[in-house]
């Protein structure tokens, strides 16, 4: 084949089994690889009502079609599985070079089923395959991890995945991290891994991928490289990476402070990406495969109490969820926290939201001293962020284990109204570093998420209409540049819809959605000539974003089948109860009518219906999905089309 590689490696942990299936090729056609593939995957190879922690959940590593490829930014893997955080669907990703290597062994897939008795890892030696002991390595974190097999296998150049402590002790928001930092953080995949007693994946590859039209694919290359380096905001992610643009964040009142009760501070200079670099925290650059705007931040600490520090990071999310969120603006200390999260394997956007619900707690005296382990949970006490991750990560305490089930479960546990200042929604994943109430187009997309609200599946960056550039997208979506305002609800539907779909594509190729939904050099027509190139399967751009509907509509039947509806899909209680206190969004918040009328329009666009959200008999149809169809028969989750669907009107 070319593209992929050509084949599935399925690894059953319990039965110590290893077999290998060639890649369907209609499977590519439809659902072109790594989230799409891995999407239809768990949906094909799970029954229904397993939880997340039971050995019969499937933990799948995906690559696409352009990975291993000259394709700029192709570098994007896939975990899927049913989320630790949620019980539900969840895909999450993870960049680097860890993706390449899988693909230049050999494969496209990784399937695992069952869980070992003992600590095992996973060893890929092009087609030799076997796992391996772990007990060693249990207990490590994750720098530990990476360099004891490198050494132990004497090879610097293998690329490995794996889990630390946080994992292994079944953090629910525990994450996978391949060589040190590129993580797959979101919804607990590495908690996923660690129930499953695997450690690591370990990875050499020496082949290579091929394409079906070298001229005509470098040729596309060319002039998507070409726009790359004309893009002012490409070349502003590469000086500052995106904790730079907190600046404009701040402006707007989006910024979360103080467990999202402020949307702005006045004291945003020690989180920013301007001044990691301005006051000498920023030791390097570093990019993933074939990336040329490397917008990694590479941080070290050389003095003070947290000197000999480095990690890959903060960027904008964990810096504000670590940093503002929590009231610390002490530049040495987020980064240090940071760099806790991943020597543990925490995801550290779900671990700031877990210790702002804390501090907000302690505050109102939800929490006492004694509930926290003698630690003062107060806003901005540093020394606390500090001490408690590596708590979280070993479950160590009454705070410990406590805020290790995250921020949902917690809240529920303590009870006493604090679910309020929980930012979770009804799937139970915390929201992303965006304050709601003044970009509604997020928040639909925060509220519709299969594995809950965040921006990882459908970020709408044109909601700030910050450039005419994104203006004239909006425009573009819905048909008049009057849509491209924040707070609106008309024709936010259409938006979020829109950039589902591309984000989908971009995701199922192995691509990074800061080109295709951040500074939209990557359209959907360069994707669909970069894959049909590259596979030989002739794509359209109109056939390629059906892909995405196709994707995006199997990752919402999963939810379907396992019981969701449309109570899931709504936002936390402080974004559609408690107006924004200040600047451009003063008084407003996403109220449950408002996002009732957005809900309507989404679900009318996608030809769902209105009072469940589950998909029709014939949409699904119409998207080549029988079969998906027929599985949500059976559990009689499957509406019947009325006879006139009504028309989405803005």
């Amino acid at each position: 084949m070319h593209g992929w590689a050509g084949t599935i490696l399925h690894v059953d942990l319990t039965r110590r089994k290893v077999w290998k299936k060639p890649l369907d090729r209609d499977l590519c056609g439809k659902f072109l690889g790594s989230r799409g593939i891995s999407a239809k995957l768990l949906f094909d190879l799970m029954k229904p009502g397993i939880d997340a922690y039971d050995p019969e959940n499937l933990l799948i590593f995906g690559t696409g079609p352009l990975i291993g490829t000259a394709a700029p930014s192709a570098g994007r893997v896939s975990v899927t599985c049913k989320g630790a955080m949620t019980n539900l669907y969840l895909k999450t990703g993870m960049g680097g070079r860890w993706g390449s290597e899988l693909k230049f062994a050999g494969y496209d897939h990784i399937v695992l089923y069952g869980a070992s008795k003992e600590p095992a890892y996973l060893w890929i030696d092009d087609e030799n395959v076997e796992l391996r002991e772990a007990k060693d390595l249990w207990g490590m974190d994750v720098r530990q991890t990476n360099e004891t097999i490198k050494k132990d296998l004497d090879d610097r150049g293998i690329k490995v995945a794996c889990i630390g402590p946080a994992g292994e002790n079944l953090v629910r928001y525990a994450n996978i991290l391949n060589t040190e930092y590129h993580s797959a953080s979101r919804g607990g995949a590495g908690a996923v891994m660690g129930s499953k007693k695997l450690k690591a994946i370990a990875i050499r590859g020496t082949g290579d991928i091929s394409v079906q039209n070298p001229d005509r694919f470098n040729e596309t290359v060319l002039r998507f490289v070409d726009a790359i380096e004309r893009d002012a905001h490409l070349s502003f992610l590469h000086d500052y990476g995106t904790a730079g643009t907190m600046e404009t964040a701040n402006l707007m009142h989006v910024f979360p402070t103080k467990n999202y009760q402020l949307g702005h501070t006045d004291n945003q200079w020690p989180l920013t990406g301007q001044c990691f670099v301005r006051e000498g925290y920023l030791a390097r650059r570093e990019a993933c495969s074939g990336c040329s705007v490397a917008c990694i931040r590479y941080n070290t600490i050389d003095s003070g109490p947290y000197s000999g520090t480095y990690t890959c990071g903060p960027q904008y999310e964990t810096v504000v969820k670590l940093g503002s969120g929590t009231c610390v603006f002490d530049t040495a200390a987020v980064i240090k926290a940071h760099a806790l999260c991943n020597q543990y394997g925490l995801d550290a956007s779900s671990t700031g939201s877990a210790i702002q619900w804390a501090m907000e707690s302690y505050e109102k005296r939800v929490l006492t001293k004694e509930d926290c382990d003698g630690l003062e949970l107060t806003f901005g006490n540093a020394e606390a962020l500090i001490k408690l991750i590596p708590m979280i990560a070993h479950k160590e305490g009454r705070i410990g284990s406590l805020l290790a089930e995250g921020s949902a479960r917690a809240a529920r546990r303590v009870g006493k109204g604090s679910w309020k200042w929980s930012l979770h929604n009804s799937k139970g994943l915390e929201i992303s570093a965006v304050d709601l109430r003044g970009t509604w187009g997020y928040a639909l997309a925060f509220a519709v998420n299969p594995r809950g609200p965040d921006h990882l599946m459908t970020e709408t960056v044109t909601d700030f209409a910050l450039t005419d550039e994104a203006i004239e997208f909006v425009a573009k979506i819905t048909g008049d540049r009057k849509y491209a305002k924040p707070a609106i609800w008309e024709k936010k539907p259409e938006v979020v819809r829109w950039h589902e779909d591309v984000y989908a594509i971009t995701d199922a190729l192995g691509l990074c959605v800061f080109y295709s939904t951040a500074s939209y050099v990557l359209t959907p027509q360069i994707m669909a000539e970069l894959f049909s190139y590259a596979t030989g399967i002739e794509t359209t751009e109109d056939q390629i974003m059906l892909s995405g509907r196709r994707i995006v509509t199997v990752e919402k039947c999963y939810n379907v089948r396992e019981g969701a509806d449309r109570k899931l899909d709504d936002l936390p209680y402080r974004m559609t109860h408690e107006p924004a206190p200040a600047g451009p969004p003063k008084g407003l918040n996403i109220t449950p009518e408002i996002l009732d009328k957005m809900l309507d329009g989404y679900y009318s666009l996608h030809e769902w219906d209105a009072a469940t959200s589950w998909p029709y008999a014939q949409t699904l149809k119409k998207l080549e999905l029988q079969d998906v169809a027929d599985e949500l028969a059976k559990v009689k989750k499957l509406p019947k089309r009325p006879r006139k669907l009504k028309a989405h009107k803005a």
